[in-house]
């Protein structure tokens, strides 16, 4: 990390599910770094449940940072694989008859890039442990080989400090960096285990909470969410969010989320 400039290099990012707002982080990531003159690319190893022609998350990163507007906007996207049914990489290679990604493709792949950019996002498929391939390997996997820290998104609401615990048990296991918790679609009115998990989040996991992204921010006009991004992360990632205070509102006690 880099303090206000954010992070450098390449940066693994996961969920600990599927749809928590792991692209939207992405893209708030990559802002933040395009606001601070740094060039982005965006790396998509597999990306399910898209066929043909349509837009996969690369797409929508590149659509929320602004890429092909004005001069300094532009994000590079790749795209390693895709395949069209909405399951774990593995699978849906394997049902769709096409070849799965390989670890060494995605270093090989991110390793380009990051020769020619001072940022590379490399984004998962659902959590860390979900595989690639038939050999089992994963985006866990992919970060160690990379020597690249991993930033975790997590959600907000009821059931999330056991997976985002078991997720930074993963990481710790790994002996792989973590460059700290997101929380995703953090909801503008929270209920009782929401308020009371953003308290116990870092507590639960040893994770620092370095950003929350509001839910609907993916929804968005490019102007807008470059202007807002900023205010949902931490310094580390090139924000200015001063951290959870505040968005646990008034509660008292603990919770069991």
């Amino acid at each position: 990390m880099t303090g206000v400039c954010g992070v450098r290099g390449v940066l693994v990012v996961s969920g600990t599910g599927t749809e928590i707002g792991k692209t939207v982080t992405t893209a708030a990531v990559a802002a933040c770094a395009l606001r601070a003159g740094h060039s982005v690319a965006v790396l998509k190893p597999a990306q399910t449940g898209v066929g043909g022609d349509e837009p996969g998350d690369v797409a929508r990163v590149r659509r929320l940072t602004g890429a092909g507007g004005r001069p300094g906007t532009s994000v590079t996207g790749v795209e390693l694989a895709r395949y069209p049914e909405p399951l774990a990489p593995a699978t849906a290679a394997g049902r769709a008859g096409r070849p799965c990604v390989r670890l060494e493709q995605i270093a090989e792949a991110a390793e380009k890039l990051a020769m020619t950019h001072d940022l590379v996002l490399v984004e998962g498929a659902g959590g860390l442990l979900v595989r690639f391939d038939e050999a089992g390997a994963t985006l866990a996997d992919a970060a160690r080989l990379l020597a690249a820290p991993v930033l975790v998104v997590t959600e907000p609401g009821l059931g999330t400090l056991n997976v985002t615990e078991l997720t930074a048990e993963a990481l710790r296991a790994r002996r792989i960096d973590c460059a700290g918790m997101v929380i995703g679609r953090m909801p503008a009115t929270p209920d009782l285990a929401t308020r009371c998990n953003v308290t116990d989040l870092p507590q639960t996991s040893g994770l620092p909470v370095v950003g929350a992204i509001p839910d609907g921010a993916g929804s968005l006009a490019p102007d807008g969410f470059r202007s807002a991004a900023p205010g949902w992360l931490a310094p580390e990632l090139g924000g200015v969010w001063q951290g959870p205070q505040g968005l646990a509102g008034s509660m008292t006690g603990g919770s069991r989320g």
